[in-house]
């Protein structure tokens, strides 16, 4: 599967265990393959600098930059050439759908499934899943 993974997947994964980091261990293990564009790339890497975000976390600041070197060797660059604004009221939503289109992926996991999927602009092909959705096919399918 290809998919565009969002920044709070990420962000949520880095301080706790659960189904954040499930969406990771399936990128790191090739079951999915993450793509990512150049605005992405720049906002995974804002999550692990926030101190206050891994105040409980049992992972230290190598760490958390570790696990995102980690996932970005896995991931595929892609190239979006053309703006295609789905209008949704968050800017970082069109640009996720953006990239899902002009990368071929077939979902985008977010924990903003909501806001994805209210775009006037739908592109049928690219499914919008939760991490819960995307760990039960995978469960599924092997």
């Amino acid at each position: 599967m290809r998919a565009v993974i969002d920044t709070n997947v990420i962000a949520g994964a880095m301080p706790t265990p659960g189904m954040n980091c499930k969406v990771l261990r399936a990128c790191l293990r090739g079951q999915v393959k993450p793509l990512i564009g150049t605005a992405l790339s720049l906002e995974y890497e804002d999550p692990a600098t926030r101190p206050r975000l891994f105040a409980r976390s049992q992972m230290s600041g190598h760490g958390r930059f570790e696990l995102l070197a980690a996932f970005c060797q896995r991931e595929r660059v892609a190239v979006v050439s053309f703006a295609c604004r789905p209008i949704l009221q968050d800017d970082g939503g069109n640009r996720l759908i953006e990239l899902a289109a002009a990368a071929s992926a077939s979902a985008i996991i977010t924990n903003n499934v909501k806001d994805l999927r209210s775009g006037e602009l739908l592109f049928p092909s690219i499914r919008v899943l939760t991490q819960e959705d995307l760990v039960k096919e995978l469960l599924w399918v092997h």
